[in-house]
């Protein structure tokens, strides 16, 4: 058995991690109450647009541009969305798994991108083809990098480098569940589902139709992909708030059995004491 001193040594020192899981879990729980409004409010304007775009797109043939045009898929660019820390639980692990059984499905030599250091690290390490990564993306998250990032991957699909671009991040559901997302980012495509209703009807574009579309559609990407990023860091930070309360809830347990060792060891000891002193003293009695 730890001797005294070496157990109060270890119930020190988890107090003091524990110390750092509570305060983490408290500042994660501000960051994630942010990232859950910003997603929340941005939901609705994302998918009332990209709806909207759907709409126009079975009204209105504008299969001839560039953005939307279906190509001979030659080259698949796939965009990892993960985050720069850890300590966040399963976040990074298992999107990194689904990640790397894509990309070893549709070829290890396929180009990526990624956003976040984890999913860098990971894929760079073991030679897959990373040609480009955006660290630091989540800690200063604004519209205007965001918006940098999806005319980086647009010129790339423009100039023919990629025939199609997907995207893979995880989806905010609530505190304790992300569902893992692959979506097509290019070529913009519609979903598919025709509005009867809209279809029976005949619109008065102003300008062109063509013209709306063409100026909807560079938009639309920009929207849908700073809906993807805010969705991964609303997954990031309620994941390492549920990570950082397990930990603390870990360590109240762990500190409990040790102070039970504890106990008993110095129980023991004074048991040990208390007989060492008796039996001294019988031995002096009958000397």
């Amino acid at each position: 058995m730890a001797s005294l001193k070496e157990i109060r040594i270890r119930i020190n020192a988890v107090k003091n991690i524990q110390k750092i899981t509570k305060a983490m879990k408290m500042m994660s729980a501000v960051r994630m109450r942010k990232a859950q409004d910003k997603i929340l409010s941005t939901r609705p304007y994302a998918f009332k647009l990209n709806h909207l775009m759907s709409q126009m797109l079975t009204l209105v043939d504008i299969s001839d541009h560039e953005l939307t045009k279906e190509r001979d898929i030659k080259k698949k660019l796939v965009v990892l969305i993960t985050s720069d820390r850890g300590l966040c639980g399963a976040f990074n692990s298992n999107i990194i798994k689904f990640a790397a059984n894509y990309m070893n499905e549709i070829g290890k030599d396929s180009p990526m991108i990624t956003i976040g250091k984890k999913g860098y690290d990971f894929f760079n390490k073991r030679k897959y083809n990373v040609i480009k990564n955006f660290p630091g993306v989540f800690g200063n998250l604004n519209i205007q990098t965001s918006n940098d990032i999806v005319k980086y991957l647009t010129n790339l699909y423009l100039t023919g480098e990629v025939d199609n671009i997907e995207i893979i991040y995880n989806e905010f559901k609530s505190i304790i569940k992300q569902n893992i997302t692959k979506e097509t980012f290019l070529p913009f495509s519609h979903d598919g589902v025709e509005d009867k209703e809209l279809s029976n009807k005949d619109f008065i574009y102003e300008p062109s139709s063509k013209q709306i579309l063409s100026e909807l559609i560079p938009k639309n990407l920009n929207v849908q992909f700073w809906k993807a990023l805010l969705e991964s860091n609303a997954s990031e930070q309620g994941a390492r708030m549920t990570a950082m309360d397990s930990a603390s809830n870990n360590a109240s347990d762990l500190i409990n059995f040790l102070s039970l060792n504890y106990n008993r060891a110095r129980q023991e000891a004074i048991t040990n004491e208390l007989l060492e002193i008796v039996s001294g003293a019988e031995a002096l009695t009958h000397g």
